[in-house]
C-alpha cells in the first residue's frame, strides 16, 4: 500500500479501475489534482497505473463482502495516515459488466447472477462502506457510471439492462437520501464505449465484439472519464444529476449510423 504524499491532495476511490473507463478515469482525476484510489481484481494492472498517476492500488472484488470490507478498511487507514489533512471526498462507481445476450426465455441464471452483484450489489457494498468518509470530510461526491441500458431496453439485454435500470433506481434513490448531507451524487450514463466491455460480454471473442463497432466511431474510456473529471469538478453547490453522452454515431441503445466501405 502507499501512503498519499504529504499534500491536501483529495482522494478518491475508483472502482473497476484496472482497464477501461476506470483506468482512464484514476488518470483524468490525477491530472486534475485528486490522488486516486484504485480498486479492482487485477491488482498488478491497477498498481501500474498507480505508479504512473501517484495513486494507490487496492485490491477488490465488488461481488465479495469481505473483499470490500477489507479494502475500506485500507481506505480508512489512508485518510487517517494522510498528512495535509487528505480526506476521501469522491467515489466513482465504475465495476461492473455484462454477460451474454440471451433473452428471458434463455436466461442463464449465472450469468444474471453475476451482472446483479456486480451491477448492482456491488455498487451498493462500495457505496455504503464509504458513505461515511464521504460525509465526513465534509464535500463528497459518488459518482456512478450506470449505462443508457439504464434508462432504455433493447433486445438481447435483458439481464444487463434490468441490473442497470436497478443499479440506476439505487443511485437516484441515494440523491434523495442524501439531501441535507455535504455529499454531491451524479449519475453517467454512457452509450457505445469501445473498451473491454464487450469482449467480456461475449466471453473473450474479439470477432463478435469488434462487430459491435463496426462501421461507426464509438465513444473511447478518455471521452467518459473526461465527464467525470468535469462533474466532479464543479463547485460544491452545482451536482450535475445526470449525464448521458452516446457518440454521434447512435440514437439509442439500437439505433446506430453504420457506414459502409466502398
Amino acid at each position: 500500500m502507499t501512503t498519499p504524499p504529504g499534500t491536501d491532495r483529495p482522494l478518491a476511490v475508483v472502482t473497476g479501475a484496472s482497464s477501461g473507463i476506470g483506468a482512464a478515469t484514476a488518470r483524468a482525476l490525477a491530472a486534475d489534482g485528486w490522488h486516486p484510489v484504485l480498486g479492482a481484481r487485477r491488482l498488478e494492472r491497477c498498481r501500474e497505473i498507480a505508479d504512473e498517476v501517484g495513486g494507490t492500488a487496492l485490491a477488490l472484488d465488488v461481488t465479495d463482502a469481505d473483499s470490500v470490507a477489507a479494502f475500506a478498511a485500507s481506505v480508512r487507514e489512508l485518510v487517517s495516515d494522510a498528512a495535509g489533512g487528505a480526506r476521501l471526498r469522491g467515489l466513482v462507481n465504475n465495476a461492473g459488466g455484462a454477460q451474454g445476450t440471451e433473452t428471458v426465455m434463455e436466461a442463464d441464471e449465472d450469468k444474471w447472477r453475476w451482472m446483479w452483484e456486480s451491477n448492482v450489489l456491488g455498487t451498493m457494498r462500495i457505496t455504503k462502506a464509504l458513505l461515511p468518509l464521504l460525509i465526513d470530510s465534509g464535500d463528497g461526491h459518488v459518482v456512478t457510471i450506470t449505462s443508457i441500458a439504464g434508462l432504455e431496453v433493447y433486445d438481447g439485454g435483458s439481464g444487463y439492462t434490468s441490473a442497470k435500470h436497478a443499479e440506476g433506481a439505487l443511485h437516484r434513490t441515494l440523491r434523495g437520501e442524501l439531501l441535507g448531507q455535504p455529499v454531491r451524487v451524479t449519475e453517467i450514463a454512457p452509450g457505445a464505449v469501445e473498451t473491454e466491455f464487450s469482449l467480456v460480454r461475449f466471453g473473450g471473442d474479439e470477432a463478435r465484439a469488434a462487430k459491435v463497432y463496426e462501421g461507426l466511431t464509438p465513444l473511447v474510456a478518455d471521452d467518459v472519464a473526461e465527464v467525470v473529471a468535469f462533474a466532479m469538478g464543479r463547485p460544491s453547490h452545482v451536482n450535475l444529476d445526470t449525464i448521458v453522452l452516446k457518440p454521434r454515431d447512435q440514437a439509442s441503445g439500437m439505433r446506430f449510423h453504420r457506414r459502409t466501405s466502398g
